[in-house]
């Protein structure tokens, strides 16, 4: 259930909430509106007078509403009217009139606008105009000449419509920390629509601004960035010429006058203000690092393989900057993914974004690296020919959403936890069909039965609790291809499978084959070792009574975490 409060001022507020509650509608959506309760239970009902003039009916009603408000004169507030819709989810039972009036009656006494048993409270009605909805219309002037006590009522009210969810069995929402970004409008929704629009304004410029910081490394390349996906930026400039802030328009989105609509960064999500825009990329630009050649693809999976250990062992500011990146890199991939599977890569970084706040202020020093790799994949390098590379990177990016689903759930993130979760199924789906085709390729290059066989003995000896599941994996053949690849540019076979097995446990791996496949095909594509390391290796595992070896380098196993069915 989602109530939304909206305040209007002005002498005739009164009057335009109660015409439009009672009217057509902006798109004819309004079906038999009338009353369900009110302040004292027999206020004029408008929407059941049909023996009236419509218009007489309504001023009979808006004029007691008034009245509390007319008697203070130039004492009244600014703010006159408190306007608050409440609806129910889509799957949710059909309510009676009398349990929405029951409904309003909570909602107004847990905002302040009418306390229980409070005779001289506000003056108020609930109008339903469909099944799944009602509107709330309060005058914010009590009937005993004060103000009401409506602090933080927007707070107050969500926590009751989770009780109200909890008592009528409905669709139960997550408690929000006041961290999401900001929903459209009911306006906004309608306009969307007769510009036929898919989405909203504000969420076509949330959209395009998060891509634009996630791709660009400087302000320069940001704006640039904007400029060329069609968005319209005025900045806000202070005394010294310098800019403050900056607001963001679509060329087509426009007022009566013709004039772009303009919305303020932060009003669009509260990590994309200038200040907030211009923090990310001093962590992306400043303190170089020193560049090491190589693929960014393998340079931003080897990053990410490095979340889930941030988000177990890091402190909480360090992990909320690892979620940061996350989201950048899922943005990224929604850009650069193959047409298959875009639309569902764009869902989940859409879903993601919500799980890339909270009220812990993120510390991003330890991102760079993951950042920077993921820009120049957009500005450099296309993925490999066989898709191997970007499912690699996807199948990391899907670990560490596990990771992060688990990281939210402990610290009773509810909203966030349930943005990773939902970003986990759009994930899975694309991974899905983008993992069988290259596995499909690699398996039609395996190697030798001989060598297949010297593999399957090593397996046996190196992982006998999961030997006959990965033997018998239909991605068998693709890892042995991979772990014959690694051995051709210089990697000993049982040193990479090794150091694979000893990543993460496979025990809740669905395909423990394909897991080793991407494992042993990101190792086998780092440097090979030295003679000399690989003759290092090779006395180690000696001294160690053929014990598997796993180099220091390598992170010992993380904690599990929730399983995402692999």
């Amino acid at each position: 259930m989602i109530p939304k409060i909206i305040l209007s001022s002005g002498p005739k507020a009164t009057r335009r909430t109660i015409g439009y509650l009672f009217g057509k509608g902006r798109a004819n959506e309004h079906v038999d509106p009338h009353l369900v309760a009110s302040w004292n239970g027999f206020a004029p009902d408008p929407g059941r007078s049909p023996h009236r003039d419509p218009k007489d009916a309504m001023a009979q009603l808006v004029a007691p509403l008034d009245q509390p408000v007319r008697m203070l004169g130039d004492k009244a507030p600014r703010d006159t009217v408190w306007h608050c819709p409440v609806r129910a989810a889509p799957e949710d039972p059909i309510l009676t009139d009398a349990q929405w009036a029951d409904i309003a009656r909570r909602i107004v006494a847990a905002a302040g606008i009418a306390p229980a048993g409070d005779d001289e409270a506000c003056r108020w009605v609930a109008v339903r105009h469909a099944d799944d909805h009602i509107h709330i219309a309060a005058t914010l002037a009590r009937q005993d000449g004060r103000r009401p006590e409506r602090g933080y009522d927007q707070r107050a009210v969500q926590r009751e419509a989770r009780k109200i969810e909890v008592d009528y069995g409905l669709r139960r929402l997550q408690q929000g920390d006041g961290t999401g970004a900001k929903r459209h409008s009911s306006k906004e929704h309608f306009k969307a629509k007769r510009l036929g629009q898919d989405a909203t304004s504000r969420d076509l410029l949330r959209l395009r601004v998060r891509r634009a910081v996630a791709a660009a490394s400087d302000e320069a390349e940001f704006f640039a960035l904007l400029e060329a996906t069609g968005v319209t930026v005025r900045l806000k400039l202070g005394p010294s010429g310098d800019a403050l802030g900056c607001n963001f328009a679509l060329p087509e989105d426009t007022n009566d006058k013709a004039e772009p609509v303009f919305y303020a960064g932060s009003t669009l999500a509260p990590d994309l203000s200038l200040p907030k825009i211009r923090k990310s990329f001093a962590v992306t630009s400043s303190a170089p690092i020193a560049a090491r050649p190589g693929d960014p693809w393998h340079q931003a999976t080897a990053a990410a393989e490095r979340i889930p250990h941030h988000l177990i062992r890091g402190d909480d500011p360090t992990a909320q900057g690892q979620l940061v990146a996350l989201g950048t890199t899922l943005d990224i991939l929604a850009i650069t993914a193959p047409a298959a599977v875009r639309a569902e890569l764009g869902k989940a970084a859409l879903a993601f974004e919500r799980a890339t706040r909270s009220r812990i202020a993120a510390d991003l020093n330890s991102t760079r690296v993951l950042r920077r790799s993921v820009q120049a994949i957009l500005r450099e390098r296309p993925a490999s020919r066989d898709g191997a590379t970007f499912t690699m990177l996807v199948d990391t990016v899907l670990t560490a959403v596990v990771f992060a689903m688990h990281w939210h759930r402990t610290r009773q993130h509810a909203q966030q936890e349930a943005g990773a979760e939902q970003a986990l199924v759009h994930l899975q789906i694309a991974y899905g069909q983008i993992a069988e085709p290259v596995l499909e390729s690699l398996a039609q290059r395996a190697p030798s039965p001989q060598m297949q066989q010297r593999i399957a003995r090593h397996v046996q000896q190196a992982a006998p609790d999961h030997a006959e599941r990965i033997l018998n994996d239909p991605a068998w053949d693709a890892l042995t291809t991979v772990l014959a690849e690694a051995e051709a540019v210089g990697h000993n076979a049982a040193t990479v499978l090794d150091q694979a097995l000893g990543q993460r446990p496979l025990d809740d791996a669905h395909s423990p084959a394909r897991a080793l496949t991407w494992r042993v095909r990101r190792l086998g594509e780092r440097h090979a070792p030295s003679p000399r390391a690989q003759a290092a290796n090779a006395r180690s595992a000696a001294q160690a009574h053929g014990a598997p070896v796993i180099p220091a380098a390598v992170a010992p196993p993380l904690p599990r975490a929730p399983s995402h069915r692999r």
